[in-house]
């Protein structure tokens, strides 16, 4: 993780790399609890012996949504800025899921900040969040986020 000490230390990073995080497991526990938090139950994503034998995938897959959740996870452990008092998604402005995380994936993420402006009581910022497969050259998700860090 990076800590900055000041908003205008992270500022200082638009245009540039803010690391990339360590390797998350995307196991059937995961996905399965993400299917009852979201009630999204679809087979490829909760029926290990259909989707063995009826995916293209030879198993099941993680949601695209659950990927693209893990975001959050990411980027907490890769910034840290002083004196932020909370930290607000305010939305997405691309998002593009490029191919399925199968059970049993690591993933990762590796962040680069985009944009970023000052506010009157912070700063609004968008970070391009790649989340990356391990042994795999495609990334699962790449998304542009959007983010209010509050004083």
């Amino acid at each position: 993780m990076t800590r900055y000490d000041t908003i205008d230390a992270l500022l200082e990073r638009t245009g540039q790399p803010l690391g990339t995080t360590g390797w998350h497991l995307v196991d059937q526990a995961r996905i399965n609890t993400f299917a009852e938090a979201t009630g999204d139950h679809q087979w490829i994503h909760v029926d290990e012996e259909r989707a063995a034998a009826e995916s293209p995938f030879q198993t099941t897959i993680a949601h695209g949504m659950l990927t693209l959740s893990l975001c959050a996870t990411f980027l907490s452990e890769l910034v840290e800025v002083d004196g932020v008092g909370l930290v607000i998604n305010a939305g997405l402005n691309n998002v593009r899921l490029r191919a399925p995380v199968p059970a049993g994936s690591r993933v990762r993420g590796a962040a680069t900040l985009l944009e970023a402006r000052r506010m009157a009581a912070g700063c609004r910022v968008v970070v391009q969040m790649r989340v990356e497969i391990e042994g795999e050259s495609k990334p699962a998700c790449v998304a542009d986020w959007v983010l209010v860090f509050q004083q």
